[in-house]
């Protein structure tokens, strides 16, 4: 492809996986300089897509998650004709490859799925043996149908708005008189992602005991998790941001802690690709195939026989796989710098 070409992507639904996009991004930006990459993505993903210097910009794909929208994706399709050389698709859905088809972009890069044949013109396999990764089959789909694999894959890094965390911190009343500890127990695949509250609470007491402010971080979907710990663990030196914040907001303040911990969520991704300190638990799903992004970070992983098994809820109904997790262990990660 030849410098100056434009390039769509078509980008992942989760917030996690569109931080782990990132790394396809940073590779076609290596490989094609010139090259204007725009993303597809859903409304919530924009301002996250602004903070990827790689990106030149996000085009809204008005629909919720698992929404057909037959005709938004022919009259977007429509209205971008002409205007790319090539395609990437990450997703392997049907719907997913729609609107480069309407929009006749020459070249239509994608993994063999449902049934895609002739809305997918570069049809790739995937070998689930070589990349066992979500990111490396992300980036192999940005480089030569025959490259080698597994791809070299660069870290997800996210810009960081100065202006806007000072702001954060004058708004939410924050102070950094003491290292901070951010703690992120929400998943929003599900429970059988999220070490139980009540270790999160008692994380925060102890956390709170060995001299550290602890902030809490999720969305709305995750306040009362939030208020259980901060009640938990008394307030003055706990405090419950969730639903307090937008997500760039968030990755704003990750940027200030010393430690975040974490489960395998979205608001891991971020925290790595700002350059916090990880610990991140693991329980039904696997740092083999979906790890943090960055060389300074922890796993927890007990490796049951039981694990991983990709559910949303325990399906033994004992979540043994984090509850055996101890608080000590966790608490020794977080503080151990």
């Amino acid at each position: 492809m030849a410098s100056g070409n434009r390039i769509l992507v078509v980008g992942p639904a989760w917030v996690g996986d569109m931080v782990m996009a990132q790394s396809l991004f940073m590779t076609l930006k290596g490989r094609f300089p010139d090259a204007d990459i725009d993303v597809l993505a859903p409304t919530w993903s924009r301002p996250l897509l602004a903070r990827m210097p790689e990106i030149n910009s996000a085009v809204n794909l008005p629909l919720e998650h698992g929404e057909l929208g037959w005709g938004v994706r022919r009259r977007l399709g429509v209205t971008l004709y002409g205007r790319y050389q090539r395609a990437i698709v990450l997703p392997r859905s049907w719907k997913s490859a729609l609107v480069p088809a309407f929009a006749n972009i020459p070249i239509r890069t994608g993994y063999r799925g449902e049934l895609r044949y002739g809305l997918i013109n570069d049809m790739r396999r995937l070998d689930k043996q070589k990349l066992t990764q979500t990111v490396q089959r992300y980036v192999a789909l940005g480089l030569d149908k025959h490259a080698s694999q597994p791809p070299a894959i660069p870290h997800p890094r996210l810009r960081i708005d100065a202006d806007n965390q000072r702001m954060q911190l004058d708004i939410n009343r924050l102070e950094l008189s003491r290292p901070v500890v951010a703690l992120l127990p929400g998943a929003e695949y599900g429970p059988a992602k999220r070490w139980p509250v009540e270790r999160y609470a008692e994380l925060a007491r102890r956390l709170v005991a060995a001299g550290r402010r602890v902030w809490v971080i999720g969305s709305a979907k995750e306040h009362e998790l939030g208020e259980f710990i901060l009640q938990a663990a008394g307030e003055g030196n706990v405090v419950n941001l969730c639903g307090r914040t937008k997500l760039v907001d968030a990755a704003d303040l990750l940027a200030l802690a010393e430690c975040a911990i974490t489960n395998d969520s979205g608001l891991m991704h971020i925290a790595g690709a700002v350059g916090t300190r990880v610990v991140a638990l693991y329980g039904s799903s696997s740092p083999a195939y979906t790890p943090p992004l960055t060389p300074n970070a922890e796993v927890i992983y007990l490796k049951l026989s039981c694990s991983p098994c990709f559910e949303r809820e325990c399906p033994l109904g004992h979540l043994n796989c984090l509850m055996q997790i101890p608080v000590e262990d966790v608490l020794l990660r977080a503080v151990k710098a």
